[in-house]
């Protein structure tokens, strides 16, 4: 390197350490809330036989290893493709489901025999200095699903193509209970012995649904759903999705398939639905154990729950303000404090975790209250949730008779003049407010009239 040369940019360990003790500890409470619930994990044959099928294998390994029960539904749409080919036939589908003769099914036989083959030694490996080195999953499957014939749909006879009769959870569910990880291929049996092809959308759905899963997981050929500009959407409820299905409009061929068992299946119990980009590296992991996710999260309700504050909440109150009192921009309040004065507060969570949280402290004297320590996570400062909890605590000093609300700020000066809040001097404030005022801080103070 000569003299000139810029010095190499090498990443700081103090940083990368740290960085990697915040999500650790970010993680924790997913960590606590997955453990002992089901997830169920659908993909097709693309990801099967991808390159990222061993970066899967290894993150399905660290969701067992830490207490999620697995399952698995595989497709394998390109293989069986394949196979036909090799026999000389053409595959043939009609609105997106796949017509199954009696030629076709053996290639279907054959296709899944082999794929199902593959993913187990995936899901076996344990060679030293790999995610999966010392560990044991134990795979099992079994005949859980009974079927029937699609039969006849718009004069096109499905032959020995099914549609799931009934799931039998209570196999399955003593499978997990044994620790182990269910890996099922979308073949039916029919009480007559007759053997059906099935979609493995519709497997997965009605698997999630009859073991009452936690999560159902689509791996598709999309990031998630997008809007009109292309930007992910996080999350979106039934109603929303039915919406999008209905207009079609940037929907991937994956989407059109994996979306409609999204929003049955949380309509049938699931908790939430997500569809994940099948080629992120790592995207379960990221989904499951960050706060914003990687993909699109379909529930019933939406993600985001406003209520009033409990003392259970106390704990994470403090985890929410903390980097916030450090850096100045919140008064330092004491876990006592807090303690004493929960009931003040109102809070935002997202799928279980606060992110966000205000306080209300009336004057009554004065017809007046003040908004006080209203924050939000980083990750979800452009989610809308401060003027979610705005409108929130507004509504409660209304419900007081106030008629003005003030705030102290050092920092988001701006932020309060874009939602109605005037400028005045300490001077007007409620008497005991003004007593109380800190001087060295020089907070502006900005009133609004409710």
């Amino acid at each position: 390197m000569n003299a000139e040369s810029p010095t190499p940019l090498v990443p700081d360990e103090t940083d990368t350490t740290a960085s990697f003790v915040a999500w650790v500890r970010g993680a924790a409470p997913y960590i606590h809330a997955f453990r002992g619930k089901t997830f169920v994990v659908a993909f097709g044959g693309e990801v099967a036989s991808g390159e990222l099928a061993q970066s899967l294998a290894y993150d399905c390994n660290l969701l067992a290893a830490l207490g999620i029960r697995l399952v698995l539904v595989h497709g394998a749409r390109p293989q069986i493709d394949t196979e036909l080919r090799r026999r000389g036939l053409e595959p043939r589908f009609h609105n997106g489901l796949r017509v199954t003769d009696a030629a076709a099914l053996e290639c279907v036989k054959a296709a899944m025999a082999v794929t199902r083959i593959e993913i187990e030694a995936l899901l076996s490996q344990g060679l030293p200095n790999t995610p999966m080195a010392g560990s044991y999953m134990r795979v099992t499957g079994g005949n859980f699903i009974t079927a029937r014939p699609v039969g006849v749909v718009d004069g096109v006879d499905y032959q020995y193509t099914g549609a799931v009769r009934k799931i039998i959870a209570e196999e399955i569910n003593a499978d997990l209970d044994q620790h182990n990880v269910v890996l099922i291929s979308p073949l039916g049996v029919s009480p007559a012995g007759e053997i059906f092809n099935l979609s493995m959308e519709e497997v997965a759905e009605a698997v999630a649904v009859a073991v009452k899963a936690e999560k159902l997981l689509y791996l598709c050929d999309a990031p998630g759903l997008l809007d009109a500009e292309g930007k992910l959407i996080e999350s979106v409820t039934a109603d929303e999705a039915e919406r999008m299905l209905e207009s079609g409009e940037g929907l991937t061929e994956d989407l059109h398939l994996f979306l409609p068992g999204a929003i049955r299946a949380v309509r049938r119990g699931v908790a939430r639905a997500h569809l994940i980009d099948r080629d992120r590296d790592g995207g379960l992991l990221l989904e499951f154990f960050t706060h914003s996710g990687v993909g699109t999260v379909v529930s019933r309700a939406p993600l985001f729950r406003l209520r009033e504050a409990t003392f259970e909440d106390v704990g994470a109150l403090v985890a929410l303000i903390s980097p916030m009192e450090a850096e100045g921009i919140l008064v330092r309040r004491g876990r006592e404090l807090l303690e004493q004065e929960i009931e003040r507060f109102s809070v935002v969570e997202h799928d279980g975790v606060l992110v966000g949280c205000a306080a209300l402290y009336p004057f009554s004297e004065d017809n007046a209250a003040e908004l006080a320590c209203l924050a939000v996570t980083q990750e979800y400062r452009r989610a809308g949730l401060g003027d979610q909890l705005l409108r929130r605590i507004e509504r409660r000093a209304r419900a007081q008779r106030l008629e003005r609300l003030f705030v102290l700020t050092t920092r988001t000066a701006h932020w309060f003049r874009e939602r109605g809040f005037s400028e005045i001097g300490p001077e007007a404030l409620p008497r005991q407010k003004r007593e109380l005022y800190n001087l060295q801080r020089r907070s502006k103070v900005f009133v609004k009239t409710l």
